[in-house]
């Protein structure tokens, strides 16, 4: 995008074809897999770029349009090449005589949808629980004065950088 590889970028590539392979791990084969990691890493730089953007996020690792994106892509679709038609081993019907069928690739990506729902419901609340409590007992922020001086400062007694 500017021209120039990063190594940045190749880490977070790397990082976003695994995390959406994640799901789908045993459950897809391997052209599957391939073009799995190949629509994460789109979807993954466009939560890296454009979504943090009109999410306003704060997010100094992308750790959300990495790993929170990822994870979505690899789970949907997770639903479409598990199918046998598409090289995935579809699903275990009968687990007493181990017969196996497929349903269809709308029904299973859209029983991946409500577990991706849940997932981010279940995320949300626990996260806001988890930061309501750090607030009440020590706070999410520190005084401003301290901030403009220097956290290694203030925090530590001690300076990062020779000034």
């Amino acid at each position: 995008m500017r021209g120039k590889a990063s190594m940045l970028g190749a880490a977070s590539g790397a990082v976003a074809g695994l995390v959406a392979i994640t799901p789908a791990c045993g459950n897809v084969g391997l052209m599957g897999a391939i073009i799995i990691g190949f629509v994460a890493g789109f979807a993954c730089l466009w939560g890296v770029n454009g979504l943090k953007k009109m999410l306003g996020a704060d997010d100094s690792l992308d750790v959300f349009g990495v790993h929170g994106v990822g994870g979505i892509v690899g789970a949907l679709l997770t639903g479409v090449f598990n199918n046998q038609a598409l090289g995935g081993p579809g699903l275990v019907g009968d687990w007493v005589t181990a017969a196996v069928s497929s349903v269809s690739i709308a029904d299973q990506v859209w029983i991946q949808f409500k577990a991706v729902m849940v997932t981010i419901v279940w995320s949300g609340v626990v996260s806001f629980a988890a930061y309501k409590i750090v607030d009440l007992v020590i706070g999410l922020r520190v005084p401003e004065e301290d901030e403009r001086e220097g956290l290694d400062i203030t925090s530590h007694g001690e300076t990062a950088y020779n000034r």
